[in-house]
């Protein structure tokens, strides 16, 4: 499956955007799929993850209760819906997808090819 995420751009702190992830060839609903992202100079890190029927999902400390992941399987898209941004949210954010869900966390075996989002104080 490709993976392309859009909906990145500059916000300031404390608004809102929402990212979307769609397969460009393939289809979302036999994978389970995360948000990862990367700051400047730092490592790659996941976000947010969802299984493919949406039933669990996990977030990392530093996104709990600000972001939100879904899935819509009519559209097959996965959305994250970012809220009270921060400026260390700053991040390149990619979609990735697994038949794993704990690969998703982990070493995804489908990227998409990220988007940015700038987070301004």
């Amino acid at each position: 499956v490709q993976l392309q995420a859009s909906g990145g751009g500059l916000v300031q702190a404390g608004g809102s955007l929402s990212l979307s992830c769609s397969a460009s060839s393939g289809t979302f609903s036999s994978y389970h799929v995360a948000w990862w992202r990367q700051a400047p100079g730092k490592a790659r890190e996941w976000v947010a993850a969802i299984t493919r029927s949406g039933g669990t999902i996990l977030y990392q400390d530093s996104v709990r209760g600000r972001f939100t992941i879904s899935r819509d399987h009519d559209n097959d898209r996965v959305y994250l819906q970012m809220n009270s941004l921060k400026p260390e949210d700053t991040a390149v954010y990619y979609c990735a997808a697994d038949v794993g869900f704990s690969t998703t966390r982990t070493t995804p075996g489908y990227w998409g090819q990220g988007t940015l989002v700038t987070v301004s104080s």
